[in-house]
């Protein structure tokens, strides 16, 4: 049975050790986009040559990017080693001329100035054995040293020797190290590197090729959507490889930043710090809403994808499913068209940028969809808390419970793609989604009315969004004349307690005086005591002598 990884926890994996006797049987493409640099690409090659990968199970394809003169083959490299031309220039052109050709069960991307370690494809090829859903990274330096002859890369045991000292992949480290081996990070499609990276082929079937319009940030890019596709990514300490100089990062991070953060924004929901603007769209929703207009009438489907879009979360795209292209208008008899509601809805949404129509919902590289059935609306903040709850628990999918009668419940969906995505790569046939789900992720439960959804002429009217300008301008009014009423309070504390300290000071005085008059009080009372003691013992003796009685 294929392993149900939960999260991106691979840890519940137990690869085969490097050199141990296991038996390989995945083919292993390795595809090298290049565009010049003849000596380096020919150490790459010869890295590749001396793998500990059974030769037959390797294909390497090298794609020429247009350089001139073009590239050749050198003598040492594998034997299953193809050269393709794609004169298109860019690297993402390259790779997937190179992920067009390739015969492979895994595709190992690799840099023309990369050296792979002896075992490095090995280290990788072990995961794959072990799930069809993996993403593996390689460890990188980054060598300075002078380029070594092709021979000494092929006959060393430790490239070592020829490339060290070398600097570190960082950032890539300082990631892994913080969210312990990737198992607890949010985004732990961000290691996914074109230098030294590898995915299983039925990943690439759903995520796609690399996006040409990418020209730089292409490797974020499409690593996260091969998350969405349901990878679990996995960085491999045992899977090294030099780079041979600086990256282009190392040379020039802020413009290199500055380029792909505005690419990557617009198509990477999960860097939501890059989308600051409130309300503007993107290629790439954070939320894709799908709703059924077959299911209920005009006026509830408008209910329902009217109160979506007056929502909080504006960063979102509704996807209305209905036979949108069998629709015929009737010209004679409006009134009288069977089809008369679609025909309606089409025509209300078809110029709303926020709304798609589309036959069946379609595979989508947002990171969550939300599946409402017509005539319930969602309240103003329903959206953002669901969102809330999926996140806060990392959870596959939360389910909220509507209505419930005799037929059954009425429920909508808030799903995470990635996680629907895992489970239709490994389900076995009578295996339900939801299950699968379930045992990876984890799913939930909540109360439709506690979330704010009204079924059917029972919302609330939505808020002008100047009436809303209004109300905040008006609420931060009050807040800074609270402040300010704050202010004014603290500063009267500050003198009452000023005022305080003068009386616990005065206080202390007076007790200190009192002190003094107790024992003042307390040493004339052992005066006074001592003094009536002596006239009383003087009566005592006066009295205790005999009598003597003189005679007159």
């Amino acid at each position: 049975m294929t392993p149900r990884i939960r999260g991106n926890d691979y840890t519940v994996l137990e690869p085969p050790a490097l050199g141990s006797a296991w038996t390989p049987s995945l083919r292993a493409s390795v595809v090298i986009p290049a565009y010049g640099a003849q000596e380096k690409l020919d150490l790459t090659l010869a890295g590749l040559a001396a793998q500990t990968y059974p030769a037959d199970l390797l294909e390497v394809i090298v794609v020429d990017n247009g350089s001139d003169p073009p590239l050749r083959l050198p003598e040492i490299r594998p034997r299953g080693t193809r050269l393709l031309v794609c004169q298109a220039p860019g690297r993402a052109r390259a790779r997937n001329a190179g992920l067009a050709a390739a015969t492979g069960d895994v595709i190992h991307w690799m840099d023309s100035d990369v050296v792979p370690e002896r075992e490095e494809v090995e280290a990788h090829m072990r995961w794959h054995h072990l799930a069809p859903y993996l993403s593996v990274t390689s460890y990188l330096r980054f060598s300075t040293a002078a380029l070594p002859a092709p021979e000494e890369v092929a006959g060393t045991d430790d490239l070592a020797k020829l490339f060290e000292p070398a600097e570190p992949h960082a950032w890539i480290e300082d990631l892994v190290a913080r969210s312990q081996g990737l198992t607890r990070s949010p985004r732990p499609f961000s290691i996914h590197i074109g230098g030294a990276s590898s995915a299983n082929v039925r990943l690439f079937e759903r995520a796609g090729a690399m996006d040409p319009e990418m020209i730089l940030g292409q490797d974020t890019e499409m690593g996260y959507r091969l998350a969405q596709a349901g990878a679990v990514f996995i960085p491999d300490p045992q899977a090294r490889a030099y780079h041979l100089g600086p990256s282009m990062r190392m040379r020039d991070s802020e413009r290199i930043n500055r380029v792909s953060h505005a690419l990557v924004t617009d198509r990477v929901p999960g860097y939501r710090w890059l989308r600051t603007h409130p309300s503007r769209q993107w290629k790439v929703p954070q939320v894709e809403v799908v709703v059924d207009a077959t299911a209920g009438s005009y006026d509830e489907v408008r209910a329902t994808v009217d109160g979506v879009l007056a929502g909080t979360v504006t960063d979102l795209a509704v996807v209305m499913t209905g036979p949108w292209d069998e629709l015929a208008p009737e010209q004679r008899a409006p009134l009288k068209d069977p089809r008369l509601d679609l025909v309606l809805l089409r025509a209300h949404y078809a110029h709303e940028g926020r709304v798609r129509l589309a036959t069946t919902p379609p595979d989508t590289t947002s990171p969550y969809r939300l599946r409402v059935p017509p005539g319930w609306s969602p309240g103003e903040d329903t959206l953002g808390r669901l969102l809330e709850v999926l996140r806060g628990r990392e959870r596959g999918l939360v389910s909220v419970l509507l209505a419930e009668d005799a037929e059954g419940i009425v429920a909508a969906r808030l799903e995470r793609t990635e996680a629907f995505a895992r489970a239709a790569l490994i389900a076995t046939e009578g295996e339900d989604a939801d299950d699968l789900v379930d045992e990876m992720f984890g799913t939930y439960w909540v109360d439709g009315e506690s979330f704010g959804f009204s079924a059917f002429g029972e919302a609330a009217p939505y808020l002008n969004p100047r009436a809303a300008y209004r109300a905040r301008v008006s609420a931060q009014a009050e807040v800074e004349r609270l402040n300010k009423e704050v202010e004014r309070l603290r500063g009267q504390v500050a003198k009452w307690r000023e005022e305080a300290g003068r009386w616990r000071k005065s206080a202390v005085e007076f007790r200190r005086e009192i002190g003094a008059l107790r024992k003042q009080i307390s040493a004339l009372r052992r005066a006074q005591g001592q003094s009536q003691g002596q006239g009383l013992r003087g009566i005592a003796r006066g009295l205790s002598r005999p009598f003597t009685f003189k005679k007159s």
